[in-house]
């Protein structure tokens, strides 16, 4: 980073720590409450520093850039730069950030154990909404046990649209590394999806991720919470740089922040019928005239998405 993006460079000793009363425009990596751990920006092989937000806000999120003050190992977060993309999901009661400043979300799913696709195609619309580019990966090809469903929603995926990957993590890692790399090189890619699904055999395949974890948790001394919130990796430019943000496995995706004209604007196949009911408002449920149910009777759109449709609709009432 160079010039006044830094806003004032951070020293440095020779055990490598910050020197106090300078400040750093550091990346978020990972959080906890109101406690983070940040690096320098600009360097990916920079030390940790534990952070706190100034003041009681828990606005951080992982992937923000921030700026900070420091004194001695310790940070504390002044301003979070404006961010260029963040994914969220939501229900009722809570909003859950999942990270900010990423490139790509990439949804991913297995045969086993079994994956609901809605699951899939709530995570693909939260991207769409949120200007994010989406990958959709089906993990575990080498099990023969629920492939054929599962391949088939990849190809549903694939007619929506999406850019689609298969691959076997852990029965072909060198064809997984290759091809995950090949597709995610020099973004910064968020990783979604149920529990089980092989996200970090994905990970795995391209940093350290069990090390790096190891070091969260020694720095903040929370051994367990580390896998519960979001962490970012960075990638070696050897291996294609960007960097890998984890989460934690979740068995639903909720779009509560999403009105439901967001929420079928973000569905591709319904698209190009919006506009063309008889009412203005329809809601393509009952309404008389609906060119929606029409397209789902005549095949155009399928059923099962028609459902998935019916299943957001009723949510916003």
């Amino acid at each position: 980073m160079k010039g006044a993006a830094r806003r004032g460079a951070r020293a440095v000793d020779a055990a490598g720590s910050p020197h106090s009363g300078t400040s750093l425009l550091a990346r978020v990596v990972a959080t906890f409450g109101r406690h983070c751990l940040v690096r320098d920006a600009a360097s990916a092989l920079a030390p940790l520093i534990t952070a706190t937000r100034r003041g009681k806000r828990g606005d951080v999120v992982v992937g923000d850039l921030v700026q900070c003050s420091l004194a001695g190992e310790q940070a504390t977060i002044e301003s979070i730069e404006p961010r260029r993309s963040l994914l969220f999901r939501s229900d009722a009661f809570r909003v859950k950030e999942l990270a900010a400043n990423i490139d790509l979300v990439a949804v991913v799913f297995a045969p086993r154990p079994p994956f609901n696709p809605h699951f899939i195609w709530r995570a693909l619309a939260a991207a769409q909404v949120a200007g994010i580019e989406a990958l959709a990966v089906l993990n575990k090809t080498d099990m023969l046990d629920g492939i054929d469903i599962a391949r088939a929603a990849l190809q549903q995926a694939a007619r929506l649209g999406v850019a689609t990957l298969a691959l076997s993590a852990k029965g072909d890692p060198d064809d997984a590394r290759q091809r995950f790399g090949a597709a995610t090189a020099g973004r910064a890619t968020l990783l979604v999806g149920q529990s089980g699904m092989g996200k970090s055999s994905l990970l795995n395949l391209r940093v350290d991720a069990n090390a790096r974890t190891q070091e969260y948790s020694t720095r903040l001394n929370v051994g367990k919470q580390t896998t519960t919130a979001s962490r970012w990796f960075d990638v070696a430019a050897a291996d294609g740089g960007g960097a890998l943000i984890d989460t934690p496995g979740f068995t639903a995706f909720g779009l509560a922040h999403l009105s439901l004209q967001q929420r079928t604007a973000a569905l591709p196949d319904l698209a190009p019928f919006l506009g063309r009911c008889r009412f203005n408002d329809c809601r393509h449920i009952n309404e008389p005239d609906c060119a929606v149910r029409a397209a789902v009777a005549a095949g155009t759109i399928s059923a099962q998405r028609y459902a998935f449709y019916a299943e957001l609709a009723a949510e916003t009432t």
